[in-house]
């Protein structure tokens, strides 16, 4: 489903060139849930926003379910996002002036996918949130709009799901009721789920994690044991 092959990232700087991502090489099969765990500043994010092409590596190839992404303009990365990718953020990103439903129903209406409308207030009531569907963002709670979100990366059934530090804004209780909704999700609909999470609990109940380090990727963890498989 993902296939990387000696991917890096460099960026300009006033001092110079900065490599982020040292060469990274790995493969995430169809179906798979995959944890990117590490320290602060290891390259996490950047490795997951090129992975979901919303940036551009540097150097090397990532192939997402068969299209090469490395050769792609935005354009054509945007339109490959709408027809194979749901991305949740930490910090929700909902357009506060729209419903829930609203929300939900965006990418769906920007895809051109039939009855919007009909599909939004299913996927609401999958994620417990039919009773809401009329509210605006900021009459939501955290764990609420994160519902939300999930429920509009969701609507369109995408191959693939990629979550950045999914539960990072959340309390305990909601945090749990989100990790369980993901790996739900992941099960039911076959999507293949990567993440970016800095909670060991979670990275856990991936089938695999793979360990950053300074733009490097050091380690790869296969799940094993009860937790491992909730996932």
């Amino acid at each position: 489903m993902i296939s990387t092959r000696n991917i890096t990232k460099t960026v300009s700087t006033s001092e110079g060139e900065l490599q982020i991502l040292q060469p990274i090489s790995f493969e995430v099969k169809a179906g798979e849930s995959v944890a990117i765990v590490g320290a602060s500043g290891s390259g996490k994010s950047t490795l997951l926003s090129l992975l979901a092409g919303l940036d551009e590596v540097s150097s090397g190839e990532i192939h997402l379910d068969g299209a090469p992404l490395h050769t792609m303009n935005e354009e054509a990365r945007a339109r490959l996002r709408g027809e194979k990718v749901g991305f949740i953020f930490q910090s929700f990103m909902l357009v506060q002036s729209l419903t829930a439903i609203e929300n939900v129903m965006l990418p769906a209406e920007i895809s051109g996918l039939s009855d919007a409308k009909g599909r939004a207030k299913k996927i609401l009531e999958q994620v417990g949130l039919s009773h809401r569907a009329h509210h605006y963002p900021n009459q939501l709670s955290g764990g609420e709009q994160q519902r939300v979100a999930i429920a509009r990366a969701f609507i369109g059934q995408p191959k693939i799901l990629f979550a950045d530090e999914p539960t990072g804004n959340l309390d305990a209780a909601n945090s749990e009721k989100i990790e369980q909704l993901l790996f739900q999700m992941n099960r039911e609909l076959g999507t293949t789920l990567v993440l970016v999470t800095h909670d060991n609990e979670l990275a856990l109940r991936c089938s695999r994690q793979l360990t950053m380090q300074a733009g490097e990727l050091t380690e790869t963890t296969v799940s094993t044991g009860p937790v491992a498989e909730e996932a």
